[in-house]
Parts: structure tokens; sequence; C-alpha cells
């Protein structure tokens, strides 16, 4: 059962120009066809649209295992890196590489103040961003840069440095809100 999906990324439109995610996407049988449609895939993935499948995302690809554990790969864009940020007051938990389908963060669908610049001093994000059910920010900034990021939520702040060159995390969950001082 093939549908078309009109999706437009907060993110994506802000940080990266508007990007219109378009594309045929089979639930049952996933393809990438292009990049598109692995930011599709992506998406659902992290929004638990998808059920039976198990996806985790490096800083190259995106793996998703069926029910039967068998493993398809997809690369990602060559130009963007994916991250996801799960701010937290009191748990996290550690990891490194971002389980779509199995990370939790502590909260969840909530509203944040995002601000996110790279080294040069360029404005990447700056806007109010919600996280999504399992608890994380879903980003795709440019590769192989680095950026300070500053979540704030409630007068509390995290504030952090990342970078989205191959062998970085494409998991945060070290972002503790805090009173500002």
């Amino acid at each position: 059962m093939k549908r078309n999906i009109l999706v437009v990324s907060g993110v994506a439109v802000v940080a990266l120009g508007a990007y219109l995610l378009l594309g045929g996407i089979d639930k049952d049988t996933p393809s990438a066809q292009d990049t598109t449609d692995i930011k599709q895939l992506v998406q659902e993935y992290s929004s638990s649209s998808l059920e039976n499948l198990s996806a985790s995302i490096t800083s190259e690809q995106l793996i998703v295992t069926d029910s039967n554990n068998k493993e398809k790969t997809y690369d990602l864009p060559k130009d963007e890196f994916f991250v996801s940020i799960a701010p937290y007051v009191e748990n996290t938990h550690p990891c490194a590489t971002h389980s779509l389908t199995g990370c939790q963060g502590e909260l969840t669908d909530d509203e944040f103040k995002v601000y996110i610049e790279d080294s040069e001093g360029n404005v990447i994000v700056d806007q109010e961003m919600k996280s999504l059910s399992n608890g994380f920010i879903d980003l795709w900034l440019p590769r192989d840069k680095q950026y300070n990021v500053t979540i704030e939520q409630d007068g509390k702040t995290a504030k952090s440095e990342l970078s989205t060159f191959k062998s970085d995390n494409t998991c945060v969950t070290t972002m503790q809100l805090a009173e500002s001082i």
C-alpha cells in the first residue's frame, strides 16, 4: 500500500532551507530511493509511526532491523548529519548511537527554545521546538562542523558543544537543564 506523504520539518525549514520531503513510502517494506526518503524514514521511526521494526542511526547510516532479524542499511546524505538531543532535568541514559525506536528521553512532547550556531557565529537554528514522544529533538545539521547549542525551558538552560564529523555521536543525552545563574 503506497502513499505519498508531505512533511515539512521545522528544523530543516529554518536551519537548512525549505526541504519538502515527498515520496512514496511503503509502511510494510520501507525503501529509500533518495535522501528525502531516508529523512522521511528517520522521521517516521522517531515519531513511532512504523511498527515491528527497530532502527538506529550512525553518523553515516540508517540501520533497520525487521521482526525476522533481517537488517537493511541506508546511506545518509553526504552533506547532512543527523543528531538527536534529549534535554533532561533529572533522568537520562548514556548513549552514543541513537536508537530511533528505543531511546527514551525524560521530557516528552515539551516545548523548548533551541539555539544553534556554528563555530563562525552563523545561526543555524533559532526557534521554539517541541520534543517528540520519545523525548528527543531531531536535527539535520551540515556535516563536518562544530556547533554551540543552547536549549532553554522555563528559566532553565543547557549548553553544549557538538560536532558533526564522521566519528561523532548521533545521540546527545548530556544536556541537563539547570537554573540560569
